[in-house]
C-alpha cells in the first residue's frame, strides 16, 4: 500500500524517509524536515493504521515495511536515509534488515527497540479505551499536561491538525486505536539488530523511560553496524522536548557520515 506522505525539499536532492510512533502522523516531523531541507528531500509519511493512510489490517511488522518500501518506490526513491521516531525507529531496523540495499544510514530518535512483553501488555490494555474531547482546545490542554516538558507552542501547532470530528460531536485522533495496540505487539517481538549493518544514530532523551540504559548497552552490544548515541534533555518526544539539541544531532550526523 502507498502511504500518505509529507514532503519538504528539493525532489532531486538525497531522500531522508521519516516515519512516526504510534498515536502519531506525518507532521510529527515538520519541524526538523526545515532543517534538513538545504541539502535533503524530506518525506514523512502517515502508516497504516494512521492520519490519512488507509486503516485495514495488517499491522504487522512486515507489512509496515512493505508499506514503507512501496511508498519510496512510488516515490522514485531507490535508497534513503531512514528516520524514525519510538515505534518508527524499530520500523527503520527492520527495513534496514529486510532490505540493506535500501538503506544508507538510520536516524533513530528514542526508538522502541525493544518493549518487554508485560510491558507491552500493560500498555496496550492502558490503549483499549475510547479518547475523545469536547474541542481541540481540550486535547491541546491534556497533551500539555501529559508533555510538560515540551514548549506550548509545537503542541498547540500540532494537535488540532491531527483530530478530526466524529459523528457524535466528539474530537478524536486521526487513527486506528486498534492499529495502535497491535504495534505493541510487534515491539514485544525481538529486534534483529545482528542484522543491521547500516551506520546510525540514536537520538536519546535523557529521562526517557523507553529506552533506558540496559537497553542501550545491549543494543550497542548486538548491532552490527557503526552506532553513535547521543543524550539529549527531556523525554521520549525529543523532538519536542529538545527540538533544538535533538535537531543538531541529526544535522552532524547526517551531514559528516
Amino acid at each position: 500500500m502507498r502511504l500518505h506522505a509529507l514532503e519538504w525539499g528539493d525532489a532531486r536532492a538525497p531522500a531522508v524517509m521519516c516515519m512516526h510512533g504510534v498515536s502519531s502522523h506525518a507532521a510529527r516531523f515538520r519541524r526538523l524536515a526545515e532543517r534538513l531541507t538545504p541539502r535533503f528531500r524530506v518525506v514523512s509519511v502517515d502508516l497504516r493504521g494512521h492520519g490519512e493512510s488507509e486503516w485495514e489490517p495488517p499491522w504487522d511488522l512486515d507489512t509496515h515495511v512493505a508499506d514503507l518500501l512501496e511508498t519510496a518506490d512510488a516515490l522514485g526513491i531507490e535508497v534513503a536515509d531512514w528516520m524514525g521516531h519510538s515505534f518508527g525507529g524499530r520500523l527503520a531496523l527492520e527495513l534496514a534488515a529486510r532490505a540493506p540495499e535500501r538503506v544508507g544510514r538510520l536516524v533513530l530518535l528514542d526508538p522502541a527497540v525493544w518493549v518487554p512483553p508485560p510491558r507491552a501488555l500493560e500498555i496496550a490494555e492502558e490503549m483499549r479505551p475510547d479518547e475523545s474531547f469536547a474541542s481541540p482546545d481540550e486535547a491541546v490542554e491534556l497533551r500539555v499536561a501529559r508533555a510538560p516538558l515540551a514548549p506550548r507552542a509545537l503542541i498547540e501547532e500540532e494537535v488540532p491538525e491531527q483530530l478530526e470530528l466524529s459523528a457524535d460531536g466528539r474530537w478524536r485522533y486521526r487513527g486506528s486505536r486498534v492499529a495502535v495496540i497491535a504495534a505493541y505487539g510487534e515491539m514485544a517481538k525481538r529486534p534483529p539488530l545482528e542484522r543491521v549493518t547500516a551506520p546510525a544514530l540514536i537520538v536519546r532523551g535523557e529521562e526517557t523511560e523507553v529506552l533506558p540504559p540496559a537497553l542501550v548497552a545491549t543494543t550497542r552490544e548486538l548491532y552490527a553496524g557503526e552506532l553513535d548515541v547521543v543524550d539529549v534533555p527531556g523525554g521520549h518526544i525529543v523532538m519536542w522536548d529538545a527540538l533544538e539539541e535533538t535537531g543538531d544531532a541529526v544535522e552532524r550526523f547526517l551531514n559528516e557520515s
